[in-house]
């Protein structure tokens, strides 16, 4: 008999929008999906890519074993998970502690993270004027400060957000 655990599949998800007047980054934060918001605001839309992997970081995933075997450890939940864009192009190292040039880390979207099977899915909208910036970095971690425990790290340049324009990052992470 053999165990075969294969931990963790990640995709990143960036999805960009026209938002001068932020009803979109309003309504998205509630919890409305993708295909919601594109139903509602067709004309808003401006493109949405799909990144596959990730380097998962010393710090999470020490983390993720205190929360499986022991106590004291911060959840990546409703109340305490952000996620992190930056816009540094250092490479990814499991030894690094999150962001290596935060633009910003935003809380969860209404109804995030969520589960269904084997994967949680975290998802943040940055409205017009959050994480303006080149794009750079990803991350989700426990908290929005530098103390917090940040699971992993995605480095690709996913292009500029402008002041206008809402973006909103979504984590799916599967484990088999």
């Amino acid at each position: 008999m053999e165990d075969h655990i294969k931990l963790w599949d990640t995709k990143w998800t960036v999805v960009k929008y026209k938002d001068p007047d932020g009803k979109l980054a309003e309504m998205s934060r509630k919890g409305l999906s993708t295909e919601e918001l594109n139903t509602i605001f067709p004309d808003r839309f401006i493109e949405a890519s799909v990144v596959e992997g990730n380097v998962g970081l010393n710090e999470g995933i020490n983390e993720l074993l205190k929360l499986i075997a022991t106590t004291g450890a911060v959840k990546w939940d409703s109340t305490n998970a952000y996620l992190g864009v930056g816009s540094s192009s250092a490479a990814e190292n499991p030894t690094q502690t999150g962001l290596t040039t935060v633009l910003n880390y935003v809380g969860m979207d209404g109804t995030y993270p969520q589960i269904t099977a084997q994967t949680v899915t975290w998802k943040s909208t940055f409205g017009a004027g959050v994480g303006t910036g080149s794009w750079q970095e990803f991350t989700v971690s426990n908290t929005n400060l530098d103390t917090g425990k940040n699971l992993n790290r995605k480095v690709i340049d996913k292009g500029t957000k402008a002041a206008g324009e809402t973006w909103t990052l979504q984590l799916d992470i599967t484990v088999s």
